[in-house]
This record gives structure tokens, C-alpha cells and sequence, in this order.
């Protein structure tokens, strides 16, 4: 349990860099959360760990950690990052399963889509993201492409990049569970928007080889490579990059508040299907420059771990945050339902179906709804 404490400590500065870049800056948050620092270190003692077992707060990552001497009840729990690891009390640990459990399930209808075959088969996409390896059970056999731009064997397992690509494409998980993935791992704590860029050119350049029906139609960015809250070095390369990408018919979906589309919402695990009852987390910001579609990102998720050199292993944690870095490939995976139905819809288009399907909350702002989404793409190949 020592090793394995030692090793999350890690994976959770990772975490912390990645998705609080993702969340604390497209929106007026209603939940506060770490600064957007990031870090990598090679050793963490138990002393040094960022969350302490006798101080534990909402929204801490717990796994791995000896919850047994605090009750802390559905509610509570609920607002945590943990997994099998985590030590909970009697009267937590059945509140703890149901939550893992509940967390695994798919949201807003959309296993009605998958039983109907729409699933993403056939279209293709891309993740940019931090590196990890293609076995997961989620995505074996899925990813067409694996390209490393990361080259560091120092860090050989992630909790993001697996997250993310089991969201978008994973096969129990998954918002489109048979899309096809390419995915390129970027060094994402360094903050340089170079490797984004690099990745995203990488992109460009595959697609002009690609016939029109393997195209890459979507990409996946749980990151903030640019723009006015971004930390990154060479913001420009990005932008530039960016550019390109829309200009050669590449739809990218990053958390920048200049190109994002994304706001995260809280949704009831005992009713996953009701998209009315998910929660915004947040005010959207004034100064983000398009709509913004609220997604659920409370869940379970894949997550992999290597302990000193061992052999890794292939896992899930459930995230009760999750924020805009989940809410991303949700989106992603969706599109690539609507364009399996019609590949000949535009960017501009699909996107005008998400939001014109829409849910609206109470206080005014959209949530996303997928069956409503799909009757729209439905009635263009009817009208066809």
C-alpha cells in the first residue's frame, strides 16, 4: 500500500496540472479548485503527500489512501477521486461501491443509441493528451495510431490520457465505443504549447494521406495550449496550428476560452438518464467567445498504474469532478455518433444540432442531450 500511495502522489500532481488547466478558467467557477502549477517528480514521500488521511476535503483525491476512522456518507463521497484502492469505513464502504459502480454507467441515454448500432463505427478521430499505454480493456484494439511525443520512460502510465480516451471511445464506457482513435501523447506538464502544436500538425499532415471516408473528422484537446488564462509557452504555435487545422476541415476541441464549447455539469447517478436533473458547476464566463453546451463529468473513468517498475495495471477510478477535461472527449464522441449517421454534415452544422437540441437549466443554460441531438442528424438523412 506504501508503493502504491507513492506512486498516486505523482499521478495526482499530473491530474492537478491537467485538469484544473482545463477548469478553473473557461468559466466562473461556483467550486474553487489548485492553481494552475504543474510538476513532475520522480519521488513523493508520504509526509510530503498533498492530502492528508485525517483532513480529507471534497473534491481530494483518496485513492490509496485509509479512509476507515471517518464516516463520510453518500454526499460527500460523491465529490471524490478514488478507486478499490481506497479504505473506507463500515458504514462508507457499500455508499463507496454504489458510487463506483453507478459512475460506470452511460448517461443520458445513450445506451439506447449504442442498441440502435449508433456507436461511431467507421468515423475517425484523435486525442492529444498525456501518454499511456493502448492494452486498457476500454480501448485495446481501438487506437490506429499511437504517436509519442512524451519519449520520457521515466513516466510510462497515466490517469489522463487513459480517462479521456476511455470516455470518448471506451468500450463499456464510451460515448462512441467503436470510433476509431489516434492518439498523440504530449509532455503536457512542461507547459509548452509546441508539443500541442507539433501533435496537431502531425494531425494535419496524416489527414492528407487519408481518403475522404478515413479522414480524422474531430480532435480531442483536455488542455488549455492558448489564449488569455492559458500558462503555456509558445501559445502562438498553437494558435497556428489551430488555424491550419479548421482551414484543411479538422473540427479541434480544446478548454481555451477563445475556441472551447464546454461547461461541466453534476447529473444524478441514481438517475443517469435524466440530463434535466444534471447541475451546472459553474457561471459560464463572460468573456468566452462561443456557446457553451454543459456536459455530465462526474463518473468513473480508466485509469493505469505502474508501481517502481512493475508491471502495469489496467484499473478504473471514479471522479467526481471531472471538469472541462472530461467534457471534451464527451463531445467529441458525440459528433462522431452524429457523423456516422451523416458524414456529409459540416463542422459548423453539427455543432448548430448540439446546442439547437439542447436542454435548458433553470438558470438559462444549455445541457447536453444526445438522443435529441441524433433525431436532428437523423431528419438530414430523411430529408436527403
Amino acid at each position: 500500500m506504501q508503493k502504491r500511495k507513492l506512486y498516486r502522489s505523482i499521478i495526482t500532481i499530473i491530474l492537478i496540472s491537467i485538469i484544473t488547466g482545463c477548469s478553473s478558467n473557461a468559466a466562473s467557477p461556483t467550486i474553487t479548485s489548485s492553481s494552475n502549477t504543474a510538476a513532475v517528480e520522480t519521488a513523493v514521500s508520504e509526509t510530503n503527500s498533498p492530502f492528508s488521511e485525517n483532513k480529507v476535503k471534497q473534491y481530494d483525491d483518496v485513492r490509496g489512501l485509509d479512509l476507515s476512522n471517518q464516516v463520510l456518507g453518500e454526499d460527500f463521497i460523491k465529490t471524490l477521486i478514488f478507486d478499490q484502492t481506497t479504505t473506507w469505513s463500515e458504514k462508507d464502504i457499500k455508499i463507496a461501491q454504489d458510487i463506483f459502480e453507478s459512475g460506470k454507467n452511460l448517461t443520458f441515454r445513450l445506451k439506447e443509441l449504442h442498441e440502435e448500432g449508433i456507436t461511431g463505427k467507421g468515423v475517425n478521430v484523435a486525442i492529444i493528451d498525456l501518454n499511456m499505454n493502448e492494452d486498457h480493456p476500454e480501448f485495446k484494439g481501438k487506437i490506429l495510431k499511437y504517436v509519442d511525443l512524451v519519449r520520457d520512460s521515466s513516466i510510462p502510465a497515466s490517469f489522463h490520457g487513459p480517462a479521456v480516451t476511455s470516455i470518448l471511445g471506451g468500450q463499456s464506457l464510451g460515448v462512441a465505443p467503436d470510433v476509431n482513435i489516434y492518439f498523440i501523447a504530449v509532455p503536457a506538464w512542461k507547459l509548452d504549447a509546441q508539443y500541442y502544436a507539433d501533435a496537431l500538425n502531425w494531425i494535419i499532415k496524416e489527414n492528407e494521406s487519408l481518403s475522404a471516408n478515413e479522414k480524422i473528422r474531430v480532435v480531442s484537446v483536455s488542455s488549455i495550449p492558448s489564449g488569455m488564462w492559458s500558462d503555456y509557452s509558445n501559445q502562438q504555435k498553437w494558435d497556428e496550428a489551430y488555424k491550419q487545422a479548421t482551414e484543411a476541415g479538422i473540427l479541434v476541441l480544446d478548454c481555451t476560452s477563445e475556441h472551447g464549447y464546454t461547461l461541466s455539469c453534476t447529473y444524478d447517478l441514481h438517475n443517469p438518464d435524466n440530463a434535466q436533473k444534471c447541475v451546472p458547476n459553474w457561471i459560464p464566463s463572460p468573456k468566452t467567445q462561443n456557446q457553451r453546451i454543459n456536459v455530465p463529468t462526474s463518473r468513473t473513468v480508466a485509469q493505469e498504474i505502474q508501481i517502481h517498475g512493475e508491471d502495469i495495471h489496467y484499473e478504473y477510478a471514479f471522479t467526481g469532478y471531472g471538469a472541462l477535461s472530461w467534457s471534451v472527449p464527451y463531445l467529441a464522441g458525440l459528433l462522431a455518433l452524429g457523423w456516422q449517421i451523416n458524414p456529409e454534415l459540416s463542422n459548423e452544422k453539427i455543432l448548430d444540432f448540439v446546442f439547437e437540441s439542447a436542454y435548458t437549466s433553470a438558470d438559462g443554460q444549455k445541457i447536453i442531450n444526445p438522443t435529441g441531438f441524433i433525431d436532428k442528424v437523423k431528419s438530414t438523412v430523411t430529408a436527403q
